[in-house]
């Protein structure tokens, strides 16, 4: 599964929604695996990649016979924001389901068709690396504990019944999607992912999870900053006692 080396099942009416920002090395190699998912559909949101990734994403679009499309972000950077743009302009297509997921590879394109088959009874699948145990690969340590930690901290101070809310691998049922106001979500960086989760908990949707299995990011380096480690700290408490 790992090493996306299997073909993917059948999965209809399904856009998968991929922000970039210096993904030259791995977005081919995702588009690709991406690609054998019969009727799947892909949104590249890149984010003015200055390695030409945006460059690349129109390549693939124009051999893709219409199944690729590319939005090209100039401001307002940040992966929060990109994701932002790139989920309004899937709920104006007619895909009924609209999935998230990184594009450095560490999120298996196998692993959507289990998800879209989960969303028939759940509002949003959060695909999860700590349900039946811990599906991390490659990953040092002190990364996992810190991984583990936030999604504790994001459950004590939120309430959110998730086990790993922060993950950024999603897939959603477009009427939940277009329930939770995209365009008032506040946070810019990896936050955004916790922020989207608490309003589907505040409005009582259906929340499941989906075991994945997790590979560290195999081009390019993490976009975790202070910055955005801090605005991960704050958020939390900024959604308890805010309106959301």
């Amino acid at each position: 599964m790992t090493s996306f080396d299997n073909e993917p099942a059948v999965a209809h009416d399904t856009l998968a929604v991929v922000p970039t920002y210096n993904e030259a090395e791995s977005l081919p190699v995702l588009i690709e695996h991406l690609m054998r998912i019969d009727g799947l559909k892909v949104l590249v949101v890149d984010d003015d990649s200055p390695d030409g990734t945006g460059q690349i994403a129109d390549e693939l679009a124009a051999s893709s016979d219409g199944r690729i499309s590319v939005l090209h972000r100039t401001t307002d950077r940040g992966l929060g924001r990109a994701y932002v743009a790139g989920l309004l302009e899937a709920l104006e297509t007619q895909a009924r389901f609209i999935c998230q997921m990184d594009a450095d590879l560490s999120h298996d394109p196998s692993s959507i068709p289990g998800m879209v088959r989960r969303a028939a009874d759940a509002d949003v699948v959060v695909g999860s690396r700590y349900v039946n145990g811990i599906s991390v690969v490659n990953w040092p340590l002190r990364r996992l504990v810190m991984s583990l930690g936030a999604n504790r901290y994001v459950r004590f101070v939120t309430g959110i019944a998730v086990n790993d809310a922060t993950s950024g691998f999603r897939c959603w049922r477009r009427e939940a999607l277009a329930q939770i106001e995209l365009a008032s979500l506040r946070s810019r960086g990896y936050s955004f992912l916790v922020e989207m989760l608490y309003r589907v908990h505040r409005r009582d949707l259906r929340i499941a999870e989906e075991p994945i299995i997790f590979v560290e990011r195999r081009h390019g380096r993490s976009k975790l900053s202070a910055g955005v480690f801090l605005e991960s700290l704050w958020t939390p408490w900024r959604l308890r006692f805010g309106r959301s």
